[in-house]
């Protein structure tokens, strides 16, 4: 479980792993050691010609040199096998996802740039390159058949196939051996035009779209923080990030503003990303008045100004509270120093997360073992497991080095610009769509009212029912597919393929009509019409009456298969044809019921059909025969209406969602329908 200490992460990472090719031909540890400080160095440099004009969320591009002994790695947390020597680094990229596809836009570059370079990037999903893909992947790929099988190489996603494409078993492959075969073979392994058009369009755009990500606005903040902001602009980021995730603690070090007090303060300009400004703008904080912030009234201009340089003053404050001295001597802490640490925390609840101590009990001899080894390790790398109190650190030694002139930066208040345009904080519902249009492509949709032909949905809705979907879940017709009004949907002809062993239903076959029951090898064909009669008789309560009595000589199975020969005869005939064969006792009491509940208070609620029909339309419509019943019940009789009672249903649930997702979008919208509420309704519910 030593790996386990290694790796615990938090959630919002991506981690990368760098194979240069000039690794393979050196033996000596020394020799590959120095090989890869030169390659990191010259990493280094790429990477900094791209970002030193971005802002990171939380952390910015690092790596770590792994130099392979005689002892496998296991930093690789998804991974069992040892890795070959190579280049490691982790990046949180928080709340800001962009982070995330602008390191695969230098790991890409990193590829184009230095031969033989391959690399491969993974976060807490897995592969997300393949997840960006998803709609262009071979039917082989899953998140387990794909795992250590996607690099990146000389600017091209590459995908190593497997050798067979049984998905059940496709073997696993090592790291060492997808590299070989990568540079063995690199047209065979390189993804087809549609996933590398995917990727590239999600990374398209940079360095350049660098500052589209960033906003300029105005602060009102202390003369120390200004001059921090001015000499590492970065500094904004993990300011933001204290501020916004303060807890009781933090906040008795915002009453004291002991480094940042607000006696001076300028008017200075600050540079933002569009994720770090509309996290501090929608914290609301109203600064204790003992500290001495004389804050304008709410209503005036400059109120905006004011409330970000106390936000941002107090993120400062935050950051240097949390920083403490590192130890001089070995002598290592005692467990009442950190216990309490938010880091040290995070770090245990990790540590059960990834199963570290094996399911043993809370205080057992074995548990505190592993606990006092989590300890000692936490103890050594603390502070590279932490992001705050380094941040902290760096920012009192800045303290104590600048020289800044008061004077000066006042001085400089008359020169500066305008802060930036916020309307994209504000995102109406049609600029959703259009986002998501841009993302996903235009979908059709057709537009269904109160006032609509309610043929139109109970359409779509039969459409629905009548789609045959898979045992992983319900799937949606194509919302381009013509409805024909005349005819009911065709279900397809499918069946199911039984293996020797096992069987599986999501396997499917298609039969012809004629085809009859029988055995070829190791699978079992049967025919699926007749399948389906016997499965629906059964959900229907369909029993056969000709040997229902015990003492009958036939056995109820040959009566049931005579029964279930005579509704597939009638399949076969069309649905749209009425049987002449005698209704069975359960139809006969089913018909009864309905003839009893028209006239109740729930038949009434119905919406029925008011055209009139013919004499035989209103006996067959009522399911009843006319001997049965008297000329006044046929003449009052009206069907109910059942397209215009599914409309208005769904309408009804719709208008209850107060536009928030529900059973009624949920269900239309894959099918393309969208549902225009009756304004009237609308108006006298708000009234």
């Amino acid at each position: 479980m030593a790996g386990v200490l290694e790796t615990v992460q938090e959630e919002d990472c991506v981690r990368y792993f760098l194979f240069p090719k000039e690794v393979n031909g050196v033996n000596a540890n020394e020799g590959v050691e120095q090989v890869l400080e030169r390659i990191s160095s010259q990493i280094y440099n790429i990477v900094y010609k791209y970002s030193r004009d971005y802002i990171w969320q939380k952390d910015g591009f690092n790596i770590t040199p792994k130099v392979v002994a005689n002892t496998p790695l296991s930093v690789d947390f998804d991974n069992a096998d040892s890795l070959p020597s190579h280049l490691y680094g982790v990046s949180h990229f928080g709340d800001n996802i962009e982070d995330e596809w602008f390191l695969v836009y230098l790991l890409w570059q990193l590829t184009l740039e230095i031969d033989g370079l391959i690399v491969r990037v993974i976060d807490s999903d897995g592969e997300f390159l393949l997840i960006e893909a998803a709609e262009f992947l071979p039917s082989w790929a899953t998140p387990e058949t794909c795992e250590r099988r996607v690099y990146l190489y000389k600017g091209a996603v590459h995908i190593i196939p497997p050798s067979q494409l049984n998905v059940d078993k496709i073997p696993s492959l090592t790291v060492e051996e997808a590299l070989e075969q990568i540079h063995r073979d690199p047209k065979h392994t390189e993804a087809n035009q549609a996933i590398q058009r995917t990727i590239q369009e999600r990374i398209k755009g940079y360095p350049g779209k660098i500052t589209e990500l960033l906003h300029r606005a105005t602060a009102y903040v202390p003369v120390a923080v200004a001059a921090l902001l001015k000499a590492k602009p970065s500094l904004i980021a993990p300011a933001v990030l204290a501020f916004c995730n303060r807890d009781p603690i933090d906040m008795k070090a915002c009453r004291a503003m002991r480094y940042f007090p607000p006696e001076n303060r300028v008017l200075t300009c600050v540079t933002f990303t569009k994720c770090l400004y509309a996290m501090i703008t929608h914290h609301k904080y109203i600064p204790d008045r003992r500290t001495g912030w004389n804050m304008p009234p709410v209503n005036s201009p400059d109120f905006k100004a004011h409330n970000l340089g106390v936000k941002l003053a107090c993120g400062f404050e935050i950051l240097v509270a949390q920083a403490k001295p590192k130890p001089k001597d070995d002598n290592s802490p005692t467990e009442a120093d950190f216990s309490c640490e938010p880091g040290w925390c995070k770090y245990l609840t990790s540590l059960k997360k990834k199963g570290y101590f094996q399911d043993f009990l809370e205080g057992s001899k074995d548990y505190n073992s592993l606990l006092e080894k989590a300890k000692e390790y936490y103890l050594g790398h603390r502070y590279s497991i932490q992001h705050e109190p380094s941040v902290g650190q760096e920012v009192l030694s800045l303290l104590s080095s600048l020289e800044y002139d008061l004077e000066e930066l006042k001085k400089t208040q008359e020169d500066i610009p305008a802060p930036d345009d916020e309307s994209w904080l504000e995102l109406c519902p049609r600029d959703l769509d259009m986002m998501l249009e841009q993302r996903y492509g235009k979908r059709q949709f057709t537009t269904v009212s109160s006032s609509s032909d309610s043929t139109n949905i109970s359409a779509h809705l039969a459409k629905f029912l009548d789609h045959i979907s898979g045992v992983e879940g319900a799937e949606y017709p194509s919302p381009d597919e013509s409805l024909n009004k005349d005819t009911p949907p065709v279900r397809p002809k499918r069946g199911i393929k039984l293996h020797k062993g096992k069987s599986s239903i999501s396997d499917v076959v298609r039969h012809s009509d004629d085809e009859s029951v029988s055995t070829s090898g190791n699978k079992i064909h049967f025919d699926p019409e007749y399948f389906t009669c016997a499965v629906q008789n059964i959900l229907d309560f369909v029993v056969p009456e000709d040997s229902w009595d015990l003492e009958s000589d036939g056995s109820d199975m040959s009566s049931y298969e005579d029964e279930v020969d005579m509704d597939l005869d009638q399949l076969k005939q069309g649905k749209g044809k009425k049987s002449k064969e005698p209704e069975s006792e359960l139809k006969q009491y089913m018909d009864q019921m309905d003839r009893e509940l028209a006239s109740s208070t729930l038949g009434k609620s119905f919406e029925k059909i008011h055209s009139s029909k013919t004499k035989d339309e209103k006996e067959v419509a009522g399911g009843k025969p006319m001997e049965e019943d008297s000329f006044d019940d046929i003449e009052n009789f009206k069907p109910v209406d059942i397209d215009m009672n599914a409309l208005k249903n769904i309408m009804a649930s719709y208008q209850a969602q107060m536009g928030e997702a529900g059973p009624a979008s949920n269900l239309l919208g894959p099918m393309g329908v969208r549902l225009d509420p009756d304004p009237s309704s609308i108006e006298s519910t708000e009234s």
